[in-house]
């Protein structure tokens, strides 16, 4: 019996001897500092990152970690089943380029290049670049810092050895990028194209171009994320012709986020400053969450809740390009220093990709529980379709605007263009005639429990509604001038206005010009 004992104990002590070996064998870090990685700020390291990475690779998978250090670095190939571990002190550093050496060419010019600006089709001339794996992630306390990154939109005038974006992924799945922050991403921060199962958690991103752009993907969730992008978009989904082919951008939630337009580098710092001039457009920031420009492929099953804008441009939804966006909710969301509109919903017909796209739609949309403070006081909330394809079942709900006011009479007296095939962006349409809310082109609406008022006088009227079906007004009320309407109503019907200050109870089955 002893002697039984006594092999038993034998047995289980072999098997632990085993389990050790093998577990010694089978790495599962790998410490880029092993490869002969520098982490000094000075040495090119990404030959040895890329180095660990195919070593990990090669087994299986396994995490690359990088430990406190300064990683200079060109062009990080990813590679499935693969984890960067950028730890708490540690920063990969998008070096500069030289005539000899530098980041991975952009892939070769397409047919369809002209579609979209040249960024949004081209990934491997990135800091981090992965296309077509599966089951990737890069998380940690550490910073990616693109210092030599750029954004050229012209590629005659891009340095053949540069780089354009802190990561770009292409028709990968399963990815999670989470906890980390990014500084001076380049033209995009994070660039997602095609990518499905997409998790973005947690990060802090502070950038001269674009932060997130989310382009034809599904399942997105993105949650906790502060992104500050003085000079362009923050949270932007897209739908571009990139693949070649059309391709949706859906099943999209996005939660808790804060976007901003400071100066690039004060998110991160805590400064927060407002001082620098913007480089673009109306020389306004921008720092938004926006549906578009490029939108061949459209928008649907989106919701967007509990979000913060502070000093950027207004949400934006825009379909120009000839997909649909539909199935929108959007809710709980407070806005400061807006810039330009803080609503801006487009349906247009730019038609930016192959002819033989026709023009989209936009459809149940649903707007709620949202108050924006000290609002430019130019282009007021512009929701426009186009003429015999309109905007359908949108409606707004328990919102309160504060606009700056300082509007003139004879403005609202303008005639806006359609700006059908235009840029859709609010300031090209100039200043709106109506201080608060201009409908155009728009069936079945519902709005109720809305106020808006002006800090500084404003002699505009508060709503127009030009070529408007179906549209139920309730509990509705707006600051205005006493010689000034509240509504202007333009080639209407079935408009049933109800319990709106200072206007009876009416409804009116048919106008082509009324005031109230």
């Amino acid at each position: 019996m002893k002697l039984k004992f006594l092999f038993l104990i034998l047995f289980i002590a072999s098997i632990g001897v085993s389990f050790i070996v093998n577990a010694q064998s089978q790495k599962i870090f790998y410490n880029v500092k092993d490869f002969g990685a520098k982490g000094d700020g000075t040495t090119i390291d990404s030959g040895p990152i890329n180095n660990a990475i195919d070593a990990a690779s090669n087994s299986g998978g396994g995490t690359i970690y990088f430990p406190p250090g300064t990683y200079a670095s060109y062009t990080i190939r990813l590679k499935s089943n693969i984890s960067l571990f950028i730890d708490q002190g540690a920063i990969i550093l998008g070096a500069e380029e030289t005539s000899a050496a530098g980041y991975d060419a952009p892939e070769p010019k397409t047919s369809y290049d002209e579609y979209q600006d040249f960024g949004h089709n081209h990934w491997k001339n990135s800091l981090i670049w992965g296309e077509g794996l599966h089951d990737i992630s890069i998380v940690g306390q550490g910073l990616i810092w693109g210092k030599k990154l750029i954004h050229y939109d012209d590629p005659d005038d891009t340095p053949k050895r540069s780089g354009n974006k802190a990561i770009g992924l292409k028709l990968c799945r399963n990815v999670n990028i989470r906890d980390i922050s990014i500084l001076h991403g380049g033209h995009f921060a994070i660039l997602a194209t095609g990518v499905d199962n997409l998790t973005l958690d947690n990060l802090k991103v502070d950038t001269d171009r674009d932060g997130l752009d989310i382009d034809c993907c599904k399942n997105v969730h993105i949650s906790n994320c502060r992104v500050n992008s003085p000079n362009d978009d923050a949270i932007c989904l897209k739908s571009s012709f990139a693949l070649g082919y059309t391709r949706a951008t859906e099943n999209v939630t996005i939660a808790n986020c804060q976007v901003s337009g400071y100066d690039e580098g004060t998110l991160l710092d805590g400064t927060f400053r407002r001082i620098v001039k913007k480089e673009y457009s109306d020389s306004t920031v921008t720092g938004r969450i926006k549906f578009g420009t490029e939108s061949n492929g459209g928008f649907k099953n989106i919701t967007i809740t509990n979000c913060l804008f502070d000093y950027s441009r207004g949400l934006a939804l825009e379909t120009v390009d000839g997909g649909l966006l539909e199935d929108i909710i959007i809710s709980n969301i407070t806005m400061r220093d807006i810039t330009n509109s803080p609503i801006f919903i487009r349906l247009g017909a730019r038609m930016r990709g192959p002819d033989s796209i026709k023009a989209g739609g936009c459809r149940r949309i649903i707007l709620s529980n949202i108050i924006a403070y000290n609002v430019d006081y130019r282009h007021g909330c512009i929701i426009s379709g186009l003429q015999g394809n309109e905007i359908v079942d949108l409606q707004m709900s328990n919102i309160r605007f504060y606009f700056k006011g300082g509007g003139s009479k004879d403005v609202s007296n303008r005639i806006v263009p359609e700006y059908a095939k235009g840029y859709p962006e609010p300031f090209e349409w100039q200043v709106m005639p109506a201080y608060g809310f201009f409908f155009r082109h728009v069936r079945n609406l519902k709005m109720h429990d809305v106020e808006i008022s002006f800090m500084n006088e404003d002699k505009r009227p508060p709503f127009i509604l030009d070529d408007v079906w179906a549209a139920e007004l309730h509990f509705i009320k707006a600051q205005k001038t006493s010689d000034v309407p509240t509504f202007i109503l333009r080639k209407v019907q079935d408009i049933n206005i109800h319990q709106i200050k200072g206007i009876k109870d009416v409804l009116i089955q048919k106008a082509d010009k009324k005031e109230l």
